[in-house]
């Protein structure tokens, strides 16, 4: 059976009917939404739409997502930046818009499609068939290091670690405003928001321990805004940890299309500036520390350097 949504635009969204679509249905991707347009299945105010329609506050949206067999996942040769990798795991640099996993509007062009075509059949299977070898995620729009297994053991090696908090993981990100403090802990327990399933909150009810340190790298104050570039080491893994915790202290990432806030705090870089920088874990055979770090991309750089030249 078909999935009808319906929106109303509130007075922070509005533009063309894509984007405004791609922010409201963070969870599909830009073609996917596009096709659905394309095909009469998007209207406002209930007549059909381009995408180029500009919508504005008020304007009620709806979407048929018609059902959708999920095709096989195919292996795919796109290219992996590979940090590490041995008879047991590899680390890999994920780029800023790669999906980590298979799901609607997503079953192609992911890192698992690619992880398919790289190590064939040599991938735990823990998490089913659409997550083979995937020990923890990072969102579309965040880049950065993540771990894959390659068997089973290494998985659930891993995998204890994660719970048992031993396994490093540190970002870098670009907030909004000004943290008064250097450094800090955010300690809120995290579940699944009380309205909008897609989202997670901070939250008493159905939720899990949630802690995130961060550390001031810089500030910047200028004519696009303030905003703070920040170390975070995450203590849990929460779904969008980082970004909830932000959002919570009143700092959310900057350009966070879910847990953002006004235009303006959109205007130094497309999706959430944030960056998977360090990770370190035990390796599961031979019990090595090992410790990799990736070096800002391109897209972080450009933000920082927007950011210091609207200094007045």
């Amino acid at each position: 059976m078909a999935v009808i949504k319906n929106f109303i635009i509130s007075e922070t969204d509005g533009g063309r009917l894509d984007k405004t679509l791609a922010v409201l249905m963070p969870e599909a991707s830009r073609s996917y939404l596009q096709k659905l347009i394309e095909q009469g299945l998007v209207t406002v105010n209930g007549k059909p739409a381009d995408k180029k329609t500009k919508v504005i506050p008020g304007d009620g949206i709806s979407v048929v997502m018609p059902d959708n067999v999920k095709p096989a996942i195919e292996p795919e040769n796109i290219p992996l930046d590979i940090v590490y990798e041995d008879g047991d795991l590899l680390v890999v640099d994920k780029p800023k818009g790669m999906v980590v996993h298979p799901a609607a509007g997503h079953y192609s062009g992911t890192l698992v499609n690619a992880l398919l075509y790289h190590c064939g059949d040599s991938l735990s299977g823990i998490n089913g068939v659409e997550r083979p070898g995937i020990v923890h995620r990072i969102d579309m729009m965040t880049s950065g290091l993540l771990i894959v297994a390659k068997n089973d053991f290494a998985h659930k090696s891993l995998a204890e670690q994660i719970k048992a908090h031993s396994f490093t993981r540190k970002y870098e990100a670009v907030v909004v405003g000004n943290l008064r403090e250097d450094s800090g802990t955010v300690n809120a327990p995290i579940g699944r928001h009380p309205t909008d399933r897609k989202k997670m909150a901070v939250t008493e009810k159905n939720s899990r321990e949630a802690v995130t340190h961060y550390d001031v790298l810089g500030r910047y104050s200028g004519s696009i805004g303030t905003f703070t570039h920040v170390r975070l080491t995450l203590e849990t893994g929460r779904t969008h940890q980082i970004r909830v915790h932000m959002a919570y202290i009143g700092h959310p990432v900057a350009c966070d299309p879910v847990y953002g806030g006004t235009k303006q705090q959109f205007a130094c870089c497309e999706g959430q500036c944030l960056h998977a920088r360090e990770i370190g874990f035990i390796h599961p055979k031979d019990g090595r520390s090992l410790y990799f770090s990736s070096e800002l991309p391109e897209y972080f750089h450009a933000v920082l350097h927007k950011l210091a030249h609207s200094v007045q």
